[in-house]
């Protein structure tokens, strides 16, 4: 293999240790409930502090690897990461396990540092294919690990879960080491430790009033509060980081119309993301006997069958830099939502057998490659190569945001009934977010990129 390839190869094996871990406890949380011998509200933390953990590391990591070295940055979060994983693997109750998983979270950082390196390492007209390669393993792995977590679950233990993740995370270790190249850190500065206070105070808050908003009431002091919290939080950070020379936030180049619409295409693609997630396992579970829906499927077979979907995203991806050079750089992220926005309202219509599972949600899969490839790219198109880490970071974290309002929406519309106009409603309400991508995708596309396209 050629360097580069080697490199690729590496990066591809550190994100996708990182994204199949990130949803391979879902299938299992019901085991974990009853093997901890814990409750289900305490176990739903094994997801959230994972979430939380992200969301403060990400964007400080992201900046550190700009600072300090991307490669030094993404060795030190797979030893964190092999360590968090061989901690989750010997846990003895429910807080060691969630302690493992906040050092987990500091993995989500592996997918801007590998965005970033990407850069470095691959010639420019490699690069659109790699972007697009390494964004299609984020959400196949996602995929995957609800299909080996279902597996594992069934047939050995919870602990084999992060066994798994343990072996990965050490092997891309490994590869990283021997075929990473090293570099010269792009950015000069000191590190915001400041903006990383008042950022991580703020998502902290932002995330734990969606979080706990279903079970305390939105309208609590305690949600209200955390709201109240997040918003003087990410006020007082936007007036610190106009005074700084080296923001870690950079709050021009946030409201910069490309970069706020990226960022806003990020958010729709998360919550969208979510309603599936969410919708078709559960739907896939129902006894048809006892409620009417459903396929009476076990965990193994629903997670099966949105793997084609899962599958549909690596080569979607992969496709992204061609349809850019010969249609445009906007057009991709277009008809990723488009597509996306297609298959969820074939569900909507159409769920009641399990082909229309496996053909539809192949189709939303299709979308989501090209959506997950188009936003580094875009991203890449906007920002010089000394905030690459850093605005991916923030990209990423913005997606996980989405995400979590999409869970919670989800949620709630379950928590209503199960019922097919549940699940019916949830595939509305993922086409609606799709819908409002492909109309603000156009807009996330830098000037220059356009002209350049032209």
């Amino acid at each position: 293999m050629s360097r580069d390839t080697k490199a690729l190869a590496a990066l591809m094996t550190a994100v996708f240790s990182y994204a199949l871990m990130q949803t391979v406890v879902v299938p299992a949380l019901g085991l974990l409930t009853r093997e901890l011998r814990t409750t289900p509200a305490w176990s739903t933390w094994i997801l959230s502090a994972f979430l939380l953990s992200s969301a403060v590391l990400t964007p400080l990591l992201g900046r550190m690897g700009d600072l300090y070295g991307k490669r030094r940055l993404l060795l030190g979060v797979l030893a964190v990461y092999t360590l968090g994983m061989a901690g989750a693997a010997v846990a003895q109750d429910i807080g060691q396990l969630i302690a493992a998983r906040v050092v987990q979270g500091s993995a989500l950082a592996l997918v801007p540092l590998s965005m970033a390196l990407l850069r470095g390492a691959m010639p420019p007209a490699r690069l659109p294919f790699a972007m697009g390669l390494i964004s299609g393993i984020v959400g196949a792995g996602a995929g995957a690990g609800l299909v080996v977590g279902g597996l594992l679950a069934d047939y050995l233990s919870w602990r084999s879960l992060f066994v798994l993740g343990a072996v990965l995370a050490l092997v891309s270790l490994l590869m990283a080491v021997r075929w990473i190249p090293s570099g010269e850190p792009a950015a000069r500065g000191r590190l915001d430790l400041p903006g990383a206070a008042l950022l991580g105070l703020g998502l902290v808050a932002l995330l734990l009033a969606l979080t706990l908003g279903p079970s305390w009431g939105w309208t609590s002091a305690g949600v209200l509060g955390l709201f109240g919290l997040a918003v003087v939080a990410f006020a007082v950070l936007v007036v610190v980081e106009r005074r700084r020379d080296d923001p870690l936030i950079d709050v021009a180049e946030l409201t910069d119309r490309p970069m706020f619409m990226t960022h806003a295409a990020a958010f729709l693609f998360g919550a969208g993301s979510y309603f599936f997630y969410l919708a078709m396992p559960l739907f896939a579970q129902q006894d048809p006997a006892a409620t009417g829906i459903g396929f009476g499927a076990s965990v193994t077979m629903a997670g099966l069958l949105m793997l084609p979907g899962m599958l549909a995203i690596i080569p979607a991806g992969m496709v992204v830099g061609r349809m850019a050079a010969a249609w445009g750089p906007r057009w991709p992220l277009v008809a990723g939502f488009a597509l996306a926005a297609a298959g969820a309202v074939l569900l909507a219509v159409a769920h009641a057998q399990m082909w229309q599972h496996l053909l539809f949600y192949a189709v939303v899969g299709a979308g989501s490659g090209l959506a997950m490839g188009s936003l580094p790219k875009l991203i890449a198109d906007i920002v010089p190569l000394s905030r690459t880490g850093t605005a991916n970071g923030v990209n990423n974290i913005v997606r996980t945001v989405g995400s979590t309002v999409g869970s919670q929406l989800a949620a709630v519309v379950i928590a209503s009934g199960v019922s097919d106009g549940a699940f019916t409603t949830l595939f509305w309400l993922a086409a609606a977010a799709c819908v409002l991508g492909v109309a603000i995708a156009p807009l996330a596309v830098a000037p220059r990129a356009a002209e350049v396209a032209r």
